[in-house]
């Protein structure tokens, strides 16, 4: 079994969350990063609670964030702020290219 650090760390990703999470961390910041692939690697990180009104309250490692679900299909500007600040927090950051064991 494996801990919590291990979630954050990632190279424990799959390729889409890994494609997800450098988007999240693209400048300027990217405006086609799809919602439901946030929500999937979210929940590949940490946990995902809706709430009753369809609101997303988020845990990653220490770190807890609320969320609305977007209009359309894309997280807005303010949402991939967020995230990058809550998944910093957290210690997760894409791998640096050429890193990977």
């Amino acid at each position: 079994m494996s801990d919590s650090s291990d979630r954050l760390d990632p190279k424990h990703l799959s390729n889409r969350h890994r494609d997800t999470l450098t988007a999240i961390y693209q400048h300027p910041v990217s405006h086609n990063v799809r919602w439901k692939d946030v929500v999937s690697l979210l929940n590949a990180v940490g946990t995902v609670d809706e709430e009753h009104n369809g609101k997303l309250e988020v845990h990653v490692g220490n770190e807890t964030e609320v969320f609305h679900h977007p209009h359309g299909n894309d997280a807005t500007e303010q949402q991939i702020v967020d995230l990058r600040r809550m998944l910093k927090s957290a210690g997760l950051q894409p791998a640096k290219p050429g890193a990977e064991d």
